[in-house]
């Protein structure tokens, strides 16, 4: 049987309001991404049929559906964890919210202004300066010029980059850019903060200052929404946690609960 390609129809826009309070609420959301390799008429599939190659039919999908028909709602005050195996939709789930990914159905509301902490070098010139790149990330996160001027400074101290931070990026370790990158992008503020695996390298000295600051910064959301493999901050940051399994919700309950039985079926309980 040939599977039908992806209705890419136009999704319903990303409805933002701003009033009292913030919420996030998904009906039904079904998010698809395209894929390229067997697409009918590639070249890819053109080279490999002069071998006769023939794709399966499972390869003849214009698309992959990362999420199917999630529905949630979270309200101010939730801390919320997103876990689950690679692949299962966690990123997926948390840069739709954040209005990155045109959904295929369905249905998302976000009230109340986005902090995104995840592509945290977005913005970064390699050749440019750390200090000219605090300017350039701060206005593409949206921060006037006067706003990036009086936090420059304390941006600088926090990265503590030495003199490193009048060099050019590209001269940077990875450790430094995530240094530099994490500082400039913990300096906005908003009613719902979305974390992505923001911990991916720096100096264990480093790691402990980034989880203070974030944990000030989960302290003043109005929600916070975060994925991570990390069970231990999951339970000590979040109150409440989704289990996400090949685009579905498995499990929606207390943090305690939900991460338990996690590990429990991945057989690291």
């Amino acid at each position: 049987m040939t599977l039908a390609p992806a209705p890419f129809t136009p999704s319903p826009p990303l409805e933002r309001r701003s009033a009292e309070g913030c919420l996030i609420e998904l009906e039904n959301v079904v998010l698809r991404y395209p894929i390229g390799p067997y697409v009918k008429g590639s070249i890819k599939v053109g080279l490999f049929s002069l071998f006769g190659h023939k794709p399966l039919e499972s390869q003849r999908r214009d698309y992959i559906t990362a999420l199917d028909g999630v529905s949630l709602t979270i309200r101010r005050g939730e801390r919320v964890g997103i876990i689950g195996r690679n692949g299962a939709g966690k990123s997926s789930t948390l840069q739709t919210i954040g209005g990155i990914y045109p959904i295929a159905g369905g249905t998302i509301t976000v009230q109340g202004t986005l902090q995104s902490l995840f592509n945290i070098g977005l913005g970064f010139e390699p050749d440019a300066t750390g200090r000219e790149n605090i300017i350039y990330r701060g206005l593409a996160m949206g921060c006037t010029p006067k706003e990036i001027a009086t936090r420059a400074e304390d941006i600088v101290a926090f990265a503590d980059l030495g003199d490193f931070i009048d060099l050019p990026v590209r001269t940077y370790s990875s450790g430094m850019y995530v240094r530099l990158a994490f500082a400039i992008s913990t300096y906005l503020r908003g009613d719902i903060l979305l974390i992505d695996e923001v911990f991916g390298a720096g100096d264990v000295a480093f790691q402990k200052k980034a989880v203070k600051r974030l944990r000030d910064l989960v302290a003043t959301a109005g929600i916070v929404v975060m994925v991570t493999h990390d069970m231990k901050m999951i339970r000590a940051l979040c109150t409440r946690v989704l289990w996400l399994e090949k685009g579905h919700i498995r499990m929606d309950g207390d943090a305690e609960t939900v991460v338990q039985a996690y590990l429990n079926d991945s057989g690291a309980g």
